[in-house]
């Protein structure tokens, strides 16, 4: 359920009829072979789709227009080949609802110094054409990105798939829905937001429900379902008994199952792509979702706890940007303040997320203080190494603010034989004294997406396609 639409980038090069249709003709020449060994070299995740050779008010309108009606389109590459008078881009850039990357790039790589004239000048004058259409999405206040550096060079082409997926980030956001079961956590002010405004200024969609309508399809789920899906997951994870006696586990296994099940449908119904729960609102369930979120979280659903309906979407958000690769939802829960190895570690009561799995998941039976209800089973892991990034999400009243900050995941290398729930490990850039100090001031919650797929600039490039304040732990 991660992507069902087929999405595409247009590139559209400017130029203009002052040297004549012969050099115009060379000019899209370029811009079909620059798109085609582009298509071929850059690994892209999404197709970039030739469209235009503009050279007139009227055809750049026309291309924006459509940019906008077409579905398949999720934003436009610009490559500036010649120089561009920039008025004529002011009605199409000022109509366009898409992302746009400013590609400043030139055909040769190489100035043939042997050769030149002035043909050549007039005809591969992007470094005019560059600062020219600078200046008009400057002076428009576009929140556009520019990618320098000849095409074929490895880095230009990362940067150009890296913007890709935070544009396809912006058109997915304006479609996450989210389902909350019961309310948010009591007398907790983080979680908080204006859904209104969350739905203005990034397409959310977010719709409360009772815990009811969850446990009223919760009781279609049959047997034989619910076997089906037990059987998968003893072939998947560590079915890790403990204690337990076999009944008892398995039976308390298959409630996960049977909620799993049940949530699933309840959000294909409704076209939700993320969900929160909370463990106050628990009224006709059993147990609360774990393992049940986790198995979903595989599927690339978004979900976030105690009802935190901003990081749930976030998650969704990311997932989608990852292509469901190591991202998740994560709390802060405690320090290791050794000297020279600090450290936090990150968990959650059970719903840490499987994508981010380093150990095959061991499916686990424990009490859980909280809730007042049955013992929940959940995979347990520990989490991956490597360099991540790390997102929340804040309502300050005002306005919202995107809070990012570059760490370093490391894989725990200590045993936790009474720890029932998968755990996390990461340092915080740019050192562990400031990055704590850094974020705690600048009112960075303790729920929070962690990412070892997405960059920072990455979630910098999306938080500016939809004007929102970033701050950057560095």
């Amino acid at each position: 359920m991660l992507k069902t639409d087929k999405k595409e980038f247009w590139f559209v090069v400017g130029s203009q009829h002052l040297y004549g249709e012969e050099a115009l003709q060379e000019v899209k020449s370029h811009a079909e072979e620059l798109v085609e060994k582009l298509n071929e070299q850059a690994d892209f995740t999404y197709s970039l789709v030739f469209k235009a050779l503009v050279t007139t008010t009227d055809e750049i309108t026309s291309i924006m227009k459509e940019v906008n009606y077409q579905d398949q389109v999720a934003g436009v590459i610009t490559w500036m080949h010649t120089f561009s008078p920039a008025k004529m881009w002011i009605p199409g850039t000022k109509l366009l609802q898409k992302p746009l990357l400013h590609l400043a790039t030139q055909f040769n790589k190489e100035i043939p110094w042997s050769t030149i004239d002035m043909d050549f000048m007039n005809l591969n004058q992007s470094a005019h054409g560059d600062r020219e259409y600078g200046f008009i999405n400057t002076r428009l206040k576009k929140n556009n990105k520019i990618v320098v550096g000849h095409w074929s060079n490895k880095v230009v082409q990362k940067d150009i798939k890296n913007w890709m997926d935070s544009a396809i980030g912006f058109i997915e956001s304006q479609n996450i829905k989210v389902a909350r079961f019961g309310d948010n956590m009591r007398n907790v002010a983080v979680t908080e937001g204006d859904k209104v405004e969350a739905a203005i200024q990034f397409g959310w969609t977010v719709d409360y429900f009772g815990i009811g309508d969850l446990v009223e399809e919760m009781d279609q789920v049959t047997t034989k379902e619910i076997q089906e899906t037990y059987d998968e997951c003893t072939n998947l994870y560590e079915m890790e008994l403990g204690n337990n006696d076999p009944d008892f586990y398995e039976e308390h296994v298959k409630e996960q199952i049977k909620i799993e099940i049940g949530l699933r449908r309840f959000l294909e119904k409704g076209g939700y792509t993320a969900f929160t729960s909370n463990f106050e609102d628990l009224h006709g369930m059993k147990q609360l979702p774990g393992m049940a979120v986790q198995r979903l979280n595989m599927e690339g659903y978004g979900f976030a706890g105690e009802g935190d309906w901003k990081t749930a979407a976030l998650d969704r958000l990311m997932k989608v940007m990852s292509n469901n690769v190591d991202t998740g939802f994560m709390e802060d829960y405690t320090y290791n303040l050794a000297e020279n190895n600090e450290y936090i570690v990150q968990s959650h009561m059970l719903e840490v997320d499987p994508t981010l799995a380093n150990t095959k998941p061991r499916v686990i039976v424990n009490p859980l203080g909280i809730g007042g209800k049955e013992d929940p089973a959940r995979l347990v892991f520990d989490g991956k190494a490597g360099t991540g990034v790390v997102v929340s999400m804040l309502d300050l009243g005002t306005h919202y603010r995107l809070m990012i900050n570059k760490v370093e995941a490391e894989t725990p290398t200590e045993e936790a034989p009474h720890l029932p729930v998968a755990r996390v490990i990461w340092k915080p850039y740019p050192n562990f004294k400031d990055g704590i100090e850094k974020w705690i001031q600048a009112g960075g919650g303790h729920h929070t997406v962690m990412s070892l797929a997405l960059t920072v600039d990455q979630m910098k490039d999306w938080a500016k396609m939809v004007d929102l304040e970033i701050i950057e732990i560095q």
